[in-house]
């Protein structure tokens, strides 16, 4: 993929990630960045056993302040624990179509095993 953008990594107004051309779809581009920032984060700089998969963004909101051509995205981001996921990964696999498998059950305890946060992404839009 072939990123033309600057600026930093958009943890705040001052250091917006900067698009400079986009040749993807506006919300598209920011929600890959803003993903790439967050797995950088949970994941990929974090001790082994510190990080996190099954990692998700949702777009909860969107600012635009046209005069400056800022915008301000917030997404949520669930994750839950590598080691944990990878165990519920498993025992889904392997209990899935048995009669002793509780998918509610196993889905419950994922949720409660998922943690949930909020971030926003600063991004200046050239137009």
């Amino acid at each position: 993929m072939d990123l033309d953008i600057s600026g930093g990594w958009g943890y705040d107004m001052q250091q917006p990630i900067v698009l400079e051309e986009q040749t993807l779809p506006l919300e598209q581009l920011q929600h890959t960045l803003a993903s790439m920032r967050v797995h950088l984060e949970m994941s990929m700089t974090l001790p082994q056993e510190q990080r996190y998969g099954g990692i998700n963004l949702t777009e909860l909101s969107r600012k635009t302040n046209h005069s400056t051509t800022l915008e301000a995205v917030t997404y949520q981001v669930a994750a839950i624990l590598e080691s944990d996921y990878a165990a519920f990964i498993a025992a889904y696999k392997e209990g899935y179509g048995t009669e002793a498998f509780d998918m509610e059950a196993h889905f419950h305890d994922r949720e409660a095993a998922t943690l949930k946060r909020e971030v926003t992404v600063w991004y200046r839009v050239k137009r």
